[in-house]
């Protein structure tokens, strides 16, 4: 299975992330049956996104610390964090979309203007560079999972990693500052 792997990194990529996206988007655009989750009560609802703001904050520390230890050659300790940092994503992942799934997208809750000018800007941004870096994760994820770490360098993985990174790690912050506009400003 490894070797189909190995030889289909790109391919297994690209379906991951359509998965990955379609469940996105299916859950964005309330077409996931709600009745296929179980429900939680409204206190779990409350706290998600509280608690998704932590993970968030969590994972832009792991990636920079693993970005770090990559560049010091401690690719052992880069491994661990960003495994760490996809641990982290996946549980953002779950949570926010069953928050979504069952609950529909946040409402912005302040004025228009800022609405219009500062959140729905950040918030296309984010949302753009999350779609971006999915293909991106995958990609370098799988080339680390398929190859020792000897042969990780005769890869396109760090020259994809160091661009899914850069914007893995803008993504997080965009999202913790929509987390802010919505939940602590307004």
């Amino acid at each position: 299975m490894q070797g189909l792997a190995r030889d289909r990194v790109t391919e297994l990529a690209a379906l991951l992330s359509v998965v990955s996206l379609a469940l996105v988007f299916g859950a964005a655009l309330r077409v996931i049956p709600e009745a296929l989750l179980p429900q939680a009560p409204d206190a779990v609802f409350a706290a998600i996104p509280h608690v998704n703001a932590v993970v968030s904050t969590l994972a832009i520390l792991t990636i920079a610390a693993g970005v770090t230890f990559a560049r010091r050659g401690e690719y052992e300790r880069h491994r661990a964090l960003m495994i760490a940092s996809l641990a982290l994503f996946a549980t953002f992942l779950v949570l926010y979309l069953y928050k979504v799934t069952m609950q529909g997208p946040a409402e912005f809750p302040g004025p228009a203007a800022v609405e219009t000018y500062l959140y729905l800007p950040l918030l296309a941004v984010h949302i753009l560079l999350a779609i971006v870096c999915v293909p991106l994760l995958y990609y370098v994820l799988l080339l680390a999972a398929t190859r020792p770490i000897s042969e990780v360098f005769g890869t396109r993985h760090r020259r994809v990693g160091r661009v899914a990174a850069a914007l893995w790690l803008v993504s997080f912050i965009l999202g913790n500052v929509v987390y802010l506009l919505l939940y602590v400003v307004y």
